[in-house]
């Protein structure tokens, strides 16, 4: 993959998790700022974003979003490594959610 459609490729997964987040968060706030991984600082800003200032931010050629996690057993889990899947989902779930939410920089 050249470095063209790399960027492409991450101004598209900005664009995607920019929608997402907003449409999470009009739903159900709460529920999107844990699964966000996010403040509520952040959930207000992304919130009011106008469709302009979200495609204007999607098209950075960094993502604007990154994993909520540095552990290996939490990946583990996720991924489906235990016999029990719902199980691990579940335990990863409650590991998740002690993690501090990414604040605004």
């Amino acid at each position: 993959m050249n470095v063209t459609a790399t960027v492409e490729e991450i101004r598209e997964a900005n664009l995607s998790y920019l929608m997402l987040a907003q449409q999470m968060l009009r739903q159900d706030k709460e529920a999107a700022i844990f699964r966000l991984g996010i403040s509520e600082d952040l959930a207000e800003t992304l919130q009011s974003l106008t469709t302009s200032q979200v495609l204007k931010m999607a098209t950075s050629s960094m993502l604007l979003f990154r994993f909520r996690f540095e552990d290996r057993l939490i990946l583990g889990m996720l991924n489906g490594y235990a016999k029990d899947k719902n199980t691990s989902a579940s335990h990863a779930a409650i590991l998740m959610s002690g993690e501090p939410a990414a604040a605004m920089a």
